[in-house]
């Protein structure tokens, strides 16, 4: 007896916990293909009483290097239980977009969400240099006009688009902000970097939060530093949160900051 007591205990239990994370299958697999016949894999999340005559809030989401392929996938490795969870639905209802960057050996304007130069030995990890002025990639045009494309079905609410990623994702935050000035209401990014003297020449009024690493050795947490004191310098709206002893992965506890979603929904842009 009491062996079945603690057996339908667990069940229970992972049946409450399960409630509460929700399901990455909420996550719809989809493909979207650019006016130039670019094809991009993409998962969407949907409120949870998504009406197609409604306008709901944007979050765009973009994965690092380490969740690039073509198995539509791995981009929601990690960061996935923050948008399925029931309670963060319910609360903060919007569109999820997680687009997948292609794993194309040997071609940087297509294996990247941004332009960079890596190391050249293998031994080496970290992110070293960030062209100015290098045109937009491939897979990072094919996001935009993903988004266009929602946009131009009439369920978003442009003035509440938002943009976050960790890593090469917090680098493709930085990149779309720093192009489309004018188009997003907050912009998070995690672990990320960017060339700041292009940074230096923003204009736009998106709040930014960054958020890093101190022992990051892969992304140097001087990137964020640097992007921190840029900002402050041209007088943008950002916070910067550095987590002691962590390494690459501080979206770790970047994700469970309690007002990481709340914050970024009481941005409006202006």
């Amino acid at each position: 007896m009491r062996i079945l007591k603690c057996i339908a205990f667990c069940i229970c239990l992972m049946g409450a916990l399960q409630a509460t994370a929700g399901d990455k299958l909420s996550f719809l697999k989809k493909q979207f293909t650019t006016q130039n016949g670019y094809k991009l894999n993409y998962r969407v999340l949907l409120p949870a009483d998504y009406c197609p005559e409604q306008k709901y809030p944007v979050i765009l989401f973009l994965h690092g290097a380490g969740e690039r392929g073509n198995d539509n996938e791995k981009q929601l490795v990690h960061g996935w239980d923050l948008f399925t969870n029931l309670q963060n639905r319910a609360d903060y209802p919007a569109i999820v977009l997680a687009p997948q960057c292609p794993e194309q050996p040997d071609v940087p304007t297509k294996n990247y969400w941004v332009a960079i130069k890596r190391p050249v030995t293998p031994q080496e990890r970290m992110f070293r240099t960030f062209p100015a002025n290098a045109p937009i990639t491939e897979p990072l045009a094919a996001v935009k006009e993903l988004l266009d494309s929602y946009i131009a079905k009439g369920v978003v609410d442009t003035k509440r688009i938002y943009v976050t990623g960790l890593s090469m994702g917090g680098m493709g935050t930085f990149d779309l902000v720093c192009r489309y000035p004018n188009l997003f209401a907050a912009a998070v990014p995690i672990c990320g970097a960017v060339n700041t003297d292009r940074l230096a020449r923003y204009k736009g009024k998106t709040p930014f939060r960054l958020f890093h690493g101190a022992d990051d050795d892969v992304v140097l947490p001087k990137f964020s530093q640097e992007a921190y004191k840029t900002l402050k310098s041209i007088g943008a709206e950002v916070q910067y949160t550095e987590y002691p002893g962590v390494n690459h992965g501080s979206w770790v506890p970047a994700f469970k900051e309690p007002d990481f979603l709340s914050w970024m929904f009481k941005q409006v842009k202006k």
